[in-house]
């Protein structure tokens, strides 16, 4: 016996399916309707911590005699790999991103040969006769804002440790490191 109205029986099923799913799809909508939003978009909570200390704000010079000797030059070593994506290290290194930084610290700024400086750096230069280890701790706690205009896209050490620990690293990697002055006393 052949059934006539079989496949009638299975448009109806399929009908029915999908009229079960579009009723439960809006009573869930009425039961749990999701608020209005006033402005479209996902609210990101931010944790901002207590509030920095004001004197943490006023970063202080170092006194280099001292705080140079008591470096971590390992932890600099560490911290320079943050600097590996686009930095060289090595002596005759090729350049890369940004110039090779071997022996950075006591070389002019915007003068190592073969890598096309900003003008702000090359302006920077002609006014700076050496990366001391001042201008690189300032340079390091935020390029674009201790030299305005510099290609240098990197957003800063922000941490006062981490950048002289960087700096200690840094200045061993020379053929002839600066000396590290006396401390204040």
């Amino acid at each position: 016996m052949k059934d006539e109205l079989r496949w009638n029986k299975i448009f109806g099923a399929i009908l029915g399916a999908a009229l079960l799913l579009l009723f439960v799809r809006v009573g869930a909508e009425m039961l749990f309707a999701p608020p209005k939003l006033a402005k479209p978009g996902y609210a990101i909570a931010v944790n901002t911590g207590p509030a920095a200390p004001t004197a943490e704000a006023a970063d202080t010079p170092p006194d280099w005699g001292t705080e140079l000797a008591k470096a971590d030059v390992a932890a600099g070593a560490a911290v320079s790999q943050k600097c590996a994506s686009c930095h060289n290290f090595a002596n005759g290194g090729p350049n890369q991103t940004g110039p090779n930084l071997w022996g950075v610290i006591g070389r002019k700024p915007g003068s190592h040969d073969g890598f096309a400086y900003s003008q702000a750096m090359t302006d920077f230069g002609g006014k700076t006769p050496v990366w001391d280890y001042q201008h690189v701790y300032e340079f390091l706690s935020g390029p674009q804002a201790y030299i305005s205009g510099t290609k240098m896209s990197f957003v800063g050490l922000k941490q006062r440790q981490d950048r002289l620990n960087l700096i200690a690293w840094l200045r061993q990697q020379s053929s002839s490191p600066v000396a590290i002055p006396a401390a204040k006393p």
